[in-house]
């Protein structure tokens, strides 16, 4: 005997909830706002400031994470402290860690920490990290030929 069952009922028991949540349980949470040097341990910051990095994009974390060869999945969601919301600070980055199963997806990722500590120890070495700094240098070089010494006006 087959048993029907209203889908708003359904949704009030928490039984859809309870499956959808089912399918995410191996997937970690990843907001750029964990990695991020800028922000304090109040605003939301989970590793030390000196291995964090400089305002970190979800695209960035992304593309560390998917070179790593992890399932990654990049929601439109904000961190809850996080006070601006600019489009430059949304996202949030779910990351699979672990099988259905129970057992690692990769070796060297066994925690949440992990997967912050790598992060940040691999964005700086990104093109686009590097392609930044290295522009930057050489506009201030040709700056610097024409300036001029400012005289007090009596």
């Amino acid at each position: 005997m087959e048993r029907t069952v209203c889908l708003s009922a359904c949704l009030r028991s928490g039984c859809m909830a309870a499956r959808f949540t089912a399918q995410l349980e191996p997937f970690i949470c990843l907001y750029p706002v964990y990695i991020n040097s800028k922000k304090t341990l109040a605003e939301g910051r989970r590793i030390p400031s000196e291995k964090a990095v400089e305002n970190p994009s979800c695209s960035e974390i992304r593309d560390v994470l998917m070179a790593a060869g992890l399932n990654v999945h990049v929601e439109n969601k904000m961190h809850p402290r996080e006070w601006n919301r600019d489009v430059q600070f949304r996202g949030r980055v779910r990351v699979q860690v672990k099988q259905a199963d129970g057992s690692l997806c990769q070796e060297k990722f066994t925690s949440r920490k992990d997967v912050m500590f790598y992060v940040a120890e691999m964005i700086p070495k990104l093109k686009t990290r590097t392609q930044k700094s290295g522009g930057g240098d050489t506009s201030s070089q040709q700056g610097e030929g024409g300036k001029k010494s400012k005289k007090k006006k009596k």
